[in-house]
């Protein structure tokens, strides 16, 4: 299982890491998460520099895509260069965004159903395109899931996690890096978001 994390100049750290830590919590030899980018290396919104693990074009065999959002979301989605690389399909992978990432699958033509969460920031350009956007933190259909708020990637990773390896195993990522004496409340917040998309 490939996971792939979008992960752009200026990106939002707490979007591709989070993701990244909880994803990761899958210890089984086939359950691989990369940083994917359109450069080797990139600088976050914070001055934050990491290294791309893998190219744009690999990530439309990786079977998990997830959206990250940053400063120049909106310069990347008019970038014919980048988008062009794209070649999603939504029947075969899951596809995840959170915050401005939701502008990128709606650009692609990926949210079909016209829905999505996003920021507050992002949610005026998001219904440029002709997007409902929920008021709330979470929201999937099919294979596709939106979400809004940086620390919604914890959402985010669950339900990648709950697709691919079952309820039990979102649990207990989440246990691992819920805050101590807050680990069920955590846990139950958490699954009441995802459990109807699941």
């Amino acid at each position: 299982m490939h996971i792939a994390i979008l992960t752009f100049d200026e990106y939002n750290e707490l979007d591709s890491f989070i993701a990244f830590g909880i994803l990761n919590r899958i210890k089984k030899p086939d359950w691989r998460v990369s940083i994917a980018s359109d450069r080797a290396h990139v600088r976050s919104m914070n001055g934050l520099v990491v290294e791309s693990h893998i190219s744009l074009t690999e990530v439309n065999h990786a079977d998990a895509v997830v959206f990250g959002s940053g400063m120049k979301t909106r310069e990347i989605a008019e970038d014919h260069s980048i988008m062009s690389q794209f070649k999603l399909d939504a029947d075969k992978q899951l596809l995840v965004s959170q915050c401005s990432g939701t502008l990128l699958l709606s650009k692609l033509g990926l949210l079909k159903s016209k829905k999505a969460c996003t920021d507050l920031t992002t949610k005026p350009w998001v219904e440029e395109e002709g997007i409902t956007v929920l008021n709330q933190p979470f929201y999937a259909e099919g294979n596709v899931a939106t979400s809004g708020g940086c620390l919604s990637s914890v959402y985010l990773a669950a339900w990648i996690i709950a697709r691919f390896e079952g309820v039990e195993a979102a649990k207990n990522a989440l246990h691992y890096v819920a805050p101590i004496t807050e680990k069920e409340e955590y846990i139950d917040r958490a699954m009441k978001n995802i459990m109807p998309f699941v």
